[in-house]
């Protein structure tokens, strides 16, 4: 009889421990691995991120929720960025098991990658890992373990193509912000980790939280993962290089103006005639082309922080009238500004 009390006793006590951990919230633990030269911001930009949504969390009374952060390397001690900034971290890689690993970017990236040891490291942290996570060239630590073969990636344009060449089963592709495919998650150069976190942090915890978090961030926005590392005129000057340097920075702010192809040229001392050959041929777009595409810019910016009106928006923006935002809208997204202005609404009214 007491042995049959004790085992059901014994039942219990575990069966309420286990019911306990089911409808308590755990946070999700966030290791970062560091590796000496390693970009500092790869690491504090994401980590900012997390630690915001934490505060944010904790102060709407959901203390069990958010993100356990912790720092792992091939040896526990001080590892330096590449900036000289040195970084601690506080337990060796893989020990315990993980809700996401993040391994940041660097310029020695590339060549630590061919170390068999942190190769290995990583990629025994990766395996107690539920998502994976890389900034900037930590893919080449990623593809090294082998972790990327099969999936989409992104990573700085600079190295791109020689991951591509390296490790020809991933899919590189260079120009994105971020890439989400399946546990694995890879983002652009520097701020664009930031870009991610802010997109795992939506994923984890619903799109308020992480639209909250870039407020907080002074973030300007929150830029999707299939947005180009490139702004449409930086994207123009790259390749346009110095010519039409004083025209963009023109343009941007005379978008409201009737910007005839006149009066570009006139701005950029040229005939209408070679202004009208010259800039496509530099550029690769037509100067009807690039103000349409500044424009959306713009409204895109002007209805994602709430302005009311989109006649206003239309005027701001340049496009004057509501029918030609819409329709330029149509045509370049697919959506109208209403239904774009809608999604932004809907998040910004859910609650934490």
């Amino acid at each position: 009889m007491c042995s049959e009390i004790g085992r059901n006793c014994l039942f219990f006590v575990i069966a309420v421990n286990l019911w306990i951990l089911y409808i308590v919230p755990m946070k999700k633990r966030m290791e970062f691995f560091l590796y000496p030269g390693m970009i500092a911001l790869d690491v504090t930009g994401p980590l900012d991120v997390f630690q915001t949504a934490n505060e944010l969390l904790s102060r709407n009374a959901r203390e069990g929720e958010g993100y356990e952060l912790v720092f792992s390397a091939l040896e526990p001690g001080l590892v330096a960025t590449s900036s000289g900034l040195r970084l601690y971290a506080d337990s060796n890689h893989g020990m315990q098991t993980t809700d996401s690993l993040l391994v940041p970017g660097g310029i020695a990236a590339e060549t630590i990658s061919s170390d068999s040891a942190i190769v290995q490291a990583v990629g025994l942290a990766a395996r107690k890992a539920q998502r994976i996570v890389s900034v900037c060239s930590g893919a080449f630590l990623l593809a090294a373990a082998g972790l990327l073969d099969g999936h989409r990636v992104t990573t700085h344009w600079i190295v791109a193509d020689r991951l591509a060449d390296r490790y020809p089963n991933v899919c590189i592709e260079p120009d994105a912000i971020y890439i989400q495919d399946g546990n694995i998650a890879t983002s652009a150069g520097v701020t664009a980790g930031i870009d991610l976190a802010l997109a795992l942090v939506e994923d984890d915890y619903g799109p308020t939280l992480a639209i909250e978090v870039a407020r907080i961030l002074l973030l300007y926005r929150r830029r999707p993962g299939n947005q180009s590392q490139f702004s449409t005129p930086l994207a123009m000057q790259a390749k346009a290089g110095k010519r039409f340097k004083d025209l963009f920075d023109w343009i941007e702010t005379h978008l409201d103006q009737n910007l005839t192809v006149e009066r570009l040229a006139e701005q950029a001392h040229m005939s209408p005639r070679t202004f009208a050959r010259i800039f496509p041929s530099e550029t690769g777009m037509s100067p009807g082309r690039f103000i349409e595409q500044l424009r959306i810019d713009r409204a895109r910016e002007l209805l994602e922080s709430g302005i009311e009106g989109l006649e206003s928006v239309a005027h701001e923006s340049g496009f004057g009238r509501e029918e030609r935002l819409r329709r330029a809208f149509q045509r370049r997204l697919g959506i109208s500004p209403a239904q774009y202005r809608a999604h932004f609404k809907k998040n910004q009214r859910n609650t934490l």
